[in-house]
């Protein structure tokens, strides 16, 4: 039995950080190791221009004032407030995370992932510029990833940003790298001249609907359609067309995940009760990572709407263009919600996917066990 540590985006109020967190931590116990995470230091953002520099106090006051602005029933604002301020204290317990930060402990291995662990080059002051995510100052006797990702991290970016030389100095150290997309592994190859393994996120690769044994039965009482997107991110136009849609298919609109202009409610439940509405619904439509993947693991129709990334606001299309076409799936992406229309009554086959998914989970179980070592 060795002692892994786990460095990734774990104490974001976020259900897919969570989940694939708690999903690598189960890949890795189940080959008989012992799990703990690792904070990092957060350092100040690279795209100092645009950064949030207030303190922690006044960001989380703003981040409360900032639901308020959104258009959305108020009961939904304020439970939307509750669930934020509570999500730590309620799920941190379930990954083994207490209060006190755990920075740089002895282990055995490291890994860092999975996530946009790499995603360097932004404005998150949360986050920053943080080389303790690129293996610095560790105190582990090997260092590799999983499913890393860069985000919307470019080469470029890093080289505008004069950071290239440093992160691929920190790059060349691991024993083992493991990316999630092509956007990553480009840039690892390019910075270190070897091409990194290529892995599915832990929510995929952790079979959930069948290993899981936290995920509750919820007996659904009305038919209802899933909309999983970050408040602020649906447009008004959107959300209109989305609420004519629910309304012809006598669909009630659940927001998971944000607070939404169209939603009848918002659902505040455990990361795990999420998985259980997603299995219940008779659709999804979302803008997110995750959110395609829930509906993926949960045999759910779905349509994934993109969002282009311009200068140095957010995108989607790089991940999930990757996401989806490692999957077989790239028809259920548009830029146009209209689209859902069209794309949530086309079927999915499934068994193909899982089949994918099979190959791709005893991939993933073959590299942990090997870069971490007997």
């Amino acid at each position: 039995m060795k002692k892994v540590g786990i460095m990734s985006m774990q104490r974001i109020a976020n259900y897919g950080s969570f989940l694939q967190a708690y999903a690598l931590k189960q890949l890795i116990e189940e080959l008989g190791h012992k799990v703990e995470f690792v904070d990092y230091h957060v350092g100040a953002p690279v795209i100092a221009e645009n950064a949030d520099s207030k303190n922690k106090f006044v960001r989380k006051l703003e981040k409360g004032l900032e639901t308020f602005y959104y258009q959305a029933p108020l009961s939904h604002k304020l439970s939307f407030i509750r669930y934020k301020q509570s999500f730590a204290k309620k799920y941190m317990p379930f990954l083994g995370i207490a209060d006190e930060m755990n920075f740089n402990p002895s282990l055995d291995c490291l890994v860092i992932g999975s996530d946009e662990v790499f995603n360097c080059i932004q404005k998150n002051s949360n986050v920053g510029y943080s080389t303790e995510l690129f293996g610095k100052d560790n105190h582990a006797d090997r260092l590799v990833t999983y499913a890393a990702s860069f985000g919307n991290t470019t080469l470029e970016k890093l080289e505008k940003y004069r950071k290239a030389g440093e992160v691929g100095n920190l790059l060349k150290r691991f024993n083992a790298i493991s990316v999630r997309d092509a956007n990553s592994g480009s840039i690892v190859e390019q910075l270190t001249g070897k091409k990194p393994v290529y892995h599915l996120d832990p929510v995929l690769t952790y079979d959930y609907m069948n290993c899981c044994n936290r995920i509750p039965q919820i007996e659904a009482t009305e038919k209802y359609l899933i909309l999983y997107s970050y408040a602020g991110r649906i447009s008004n136009t959107e959300a209109d067309w989305i609420a004519k849609y629910a309304e012809e298919r006598n669909l009630k609109i659940y927001a998971i995940g944000g607070i939404q202009k169209c939603a009848d409610c918002f659902i505040d439940c455990s990361p795990f009760e999420v998985l259980a509405y997603f299995r219940n619904a008779e659709e999804v439509i979302t803008d997110t990572f995750h959110g395609s993947i829930f509906s993926v693991i949960t045999h759910r129709p779905f349509t994934t709407l993109i969002r282009k990334s311009v200068g140095n606001s957010y995108g989607n299309e790089e991940k999930l263009s990757d996401l989806l076409n490692r999957l077989g799936l790239v028809e259920r992406m548009t830029t146009k919600v209209e689209d859902a229309e069209r794309i949530n009554q086309q079927p999915i086959d499934y068994e193909k996917v899982d089949d994918v998914l099979q190959k791709q989970r005893k991939k993933a179980k073959a590299y942990l066990c090997q870069s971490i070592g007997e």
